[in-house]
């Protein structure tokens, strides 16, 4: 457990080229070392991982989802556990999302309210009621590290009316959520919406920071936009937002766009990506996804990437994780989850390091030329 109070943030370098910063975010079950990403456990468990295969690869944080944990098992049959972190024998810091994006992107049905929303499950049609008191008493009992306020996540594209409309309802969200109960050392962080009109987002950001929140999430990016149009959120709302604090994009996990983020000031990140694609045999390498099920690995004897140290390319060769991906078998996806995740948490430490060592810089710049090129093994 750390021996400084949760919601400490200290900032251990900064580059002198950009925004970039590494930092210390203390929490209840430990300390994060930033620029994070956090690999996502949506249903308490990062899907064809074991917590130790998260531990040996680096994993510091992890996030699970709100949405998802309240309607199946249910927070009461966590809560019986003793929170989310023994349920799923994890003794590492856990962020939970609200489970907004999951109401406005999952429930076909819904009605929004003053106080929430009322939807159908997209498990069993049963109506269910989510806002910010039900969404913070969710979380409250997962016992997670960080909770993040319910909000509501604007589709792309999103008129100005809309945008106005709804950043008012999560501004009034944010303030509700704040107010309600929390498990102890639970830090609540704030997300800062507004879609693609900067002064819209610049008012979100503010008023989030006069609530004083320990750490503040951009939100309402990765879903569908332009890549410009997501660093301009970005840049419409970092400035705004204590410097002090840390800062989160959500649903990002593209290595040039981290590190892009990172430039802009960013300091947190999470993704389904290299889980999902890893279920469709692809794998993240430093020179950009490569497809494992081609025909040209079938006699491959060289690893997944070349250069990894990850268990899964010390150990197994392209032809042989080509051929378990063919024939359905579960390891094949096993291994690559673990490359895939190795490669992003492995990323970030570099991105750390470039940024103590005052070669941030020249790592973007590399990072943009490996992405670049194609595989040619």
């Amino acid at each position: 457990m750390s021996k400084e109070a949760p919601g400490t943030f200290v900032i251990t370098a900064r580059d002198e080229t950009s925004r970039a910063r590494a930092g210390v975010l203390r929490t209840a079950h430990g300390p994060v070392e930033t620029p994070v990403f956090m690999p996502v456990g949506t249903q308490a468990t990062v899907k064809a991982l074991e917590p130790r295969d998260l531990r040996e690869n680096g994993a510091s944080i992890i996030l699970s989802n709100t949405y998802h944990l309240m309607l199946r098992p249910g927070a009461d049959v966590v809560a019986n556990a003793g929170g989310l972190h023994s349920f799923m024998n994890w003794d590492g810091p856990i962020l939970t999302d609200s489970g907004g994006f999951q109401v406005f992107s999952l429930a076909k049905l819904r009605k929004l309210t003053p106080e929430g929303c009322a939807f159908n499950s997209h498990i069993d049609g049963r109506e269910v009621f989510l806002g910010p008191k039900e969404s913070m008493e969710v979380q409250r009992l997962l016992g997670s590290d960080i909770a993040m306020v319910f909000d509501e996540c604007l589709p792309w594209p999103c008129d100005r009316a809309r945008a106005e409309k709804s950043v008012a309802q999560t501004l009034d969200w944010a303030k509700m959520s704040q107010d309600a109960p929390h498990a102890p050392g639970q830090l609540v962080f704030g997300i800062v919406q507004g879609g693609i009109y900067d002064d819209i987002r610049r008012h979100c950001a503010e008023e989030l920071s006069s609530m004083d929140f320990p750490g503040y999430a951009i939100g309402g990016v990765s879903v569908g936009e332009p890549e410009e149009a997501m660093y301009q959120a970005v840049e419409a709302s970092v400035p705004y937002l204590p410097e002090e604090k840390p800062r989160y994009v959500m649903g990002l996990g593209v290595m040039t766009q981290m590190a892009e983020c990172v430039a802009r000031g960013v300091d947190m990140f999470d993704c389904v990506l290299p889980t999902r694609i890893a279920r469709h045999g692809t794998a993240l390498t430093r020179h950009g996804n490569v497809a494992i099920k081609a025909a040209k690995w079938e006699r491959d004897l060289g690893p997944v990437e070349e250069g990894c140290d990850c268990y899964c390319c010390r150990n197994f060769t392209r032809s042989y994780v080509r051929h378990l991906l063919h024939a359905g078998e579960i390891l094949g996806v096993r291994l690559l989850t673990i490359h895939n995740v190795h490669r992003l948490l492995e990323f970030m430490r570099e991105l750390r390091v470039s940024i103590a060592d005052g070669t941030f810089a020249a790592f973007r710049e590399q990072l943009h030329k490996d992405q670049q090129q194609k595989e040619t093994t």
